[in-house]
């Protein structure tokens, strides 16, 4: 069998760029091909703006279905974009230096990727600008999870909900940029006004709302970097007639990404509230959370269990269909409190489907009275904290 790198280069010579009609190895649109000995693939693909970008997909799988290949990475560039130029590498001390001519390369194989850069001065750490103060939006708590698929969304609505049901003036603002579930868990789902410049949030259930789901088409892919997730969640922040609020809900998007460090740059955050399931693979991942929150200052009020347990219907037992214990393990491992165990109810997952929370929608179900409770403890921790 031929060398991997031949094999690359040419399956990706049968791919053509349908605006030229030329294929990208000879048109020179690929460049960089850089191969690992566990067959990981990484190569730049320059693609202009007129470029059809089915184009990264099909370099992709013309690669993808390599023998020995276990992972790609296609990294795009605009060709008008000017392109770095390697620094060569040091002489190493005492050696002579005796000056040779580049090798040459193979037709269609893109340059070289540079074996060493030359050190440079380390530079000094861009500044991070101070959070800006929102006091008209009252406590700021973060809802986050370390995974997807815990119900974090579904704790984060519900939440807000009984907080307003208390008497609070709530909003909630959809972070979770690539993935924005508030419109259908509050059956809501229009373009806002803009007023004076201004953004008109929605309003449901008594709470005001915005997400990036009543900016954009359903079907359209959120595929942005860091500096416009910070860009959105400012905006959201700062361009947004919120009005004046008792308690501001940021649901985050699992995990700890741009946006849980966009938001805490961004404004100071009273509080997080952390949420899990019983099991320990859930467990793993929300303790990354919690570390992340407590490395940037930002108080962890507590744990929220989610999923604890089935109601057997006709016994009335509980039935632990998730495992037991994963939230008061980490809650007992961070010293936090464990605020709330929250059981399993289709009803949840019916309400979130239909854009009618469970707390609206069955306030007399024991899911609903978890969740008040929750609402009790996270401005009890508040008050505490904040007196």
């Amino acid at each position: 069998m031929p060398p991997l790198m031949e094999r690359i280069t040419d399956a990706l010579s049968l791919v053509r760029n349908p605006r030229t009609g030329a294929d990208v190895m000879a048109a020179e649109q690929v460049r960089d091909i850089a191969t690992t000995v566990d067959g990981k693939v990484r190569f730049t693909l320059l693609l202009a703006p007129e470029d059809d970008a089915t184009l990264v997909r099909d370099v992709r799988q013309a690669v993808e279905q390599l023998d020995g290949v276990s992972d790609v990475r296609v990294d795009v560039r605009d060709p008008a974009q000017r392109e770095p130029t390697p620094a060569r590498p040091a002489p190493a001390p005492n050696a002579m230096h005796h000056p040779t001519a580049p090798a040459p390369k193979a037709p269609g194989t893109g340059r070289a990727l540079p074996v060493m850069e030359a050190a440079s001065a380390p530079k000094a750490p861009p500044r991070v600008p101070d959070p800006v103060q929102y006091p008209n939006l009252g406590r700021i708590i973060a809802v986050s999870s370390g995974k997807g698929g815990v119900g974090k969304s579904t704790v984060a609505v519900n939440l807000a909900i009984a907080l307003a049901k208390a008497g609070k003036r709530v909003g909630i603002m959809d972070a979770d940029i690539y993935g924005p579930n508030l419109p259908l868990m509050l059956g809501v789902d229009a373009a806002p006004a803009v007023r004076d410049e201004k953004i008109i949030p929605l309003e449901a259930f008594g709470i005001k709302v915005i997400s990036l789901g009543f900016l954009i088409e359903k079907e359209q892919p959120a595929i942005w970097r860091g500096p416009i997730v910070m860009k959105i969640i400012t905006q959201f922040l700062r361009d947004v007639n919120w009005g004046q609020l008792d308690y501001f809900l940021v649901d985050m998007p699992p995990g700890t990404g741009d946006a849980q460090l966009s938001l805490v740059q961004a404004t100071q955050v009273h509080g997080a509230v952390i949420v899990t399931t019983p099991q320990q693979v859930s467990v793993g991942d929300a303790l990354r959370g919690v570390k992340m929150f407590e490395r940037t200052a930002v108080p962890v009020l507590g744990v929220v269990e989610n999923m604890s347990w089935f109601e057997n219907p006709e016994t009335g037992k509980p039935i632990a269909m998730f495992g037991s214990g994963g939230g008061e393990r980490l809650a007992k491992e961070c010293g936090l409190p464990l605020i709330g165990q929250i059981p399993l109810d289709p009803r949840i997952q019916e309400g979130g489907d239909t854009g009618r929370p469970i707390v609206d929608a069955e306030p007399d179900s024991k899911a609903s009275k978890a969740i008040h409770l929750v609402a009790e403890r996270v401005m009890q921790r508040l008050d505490e904290r904040y007196p």
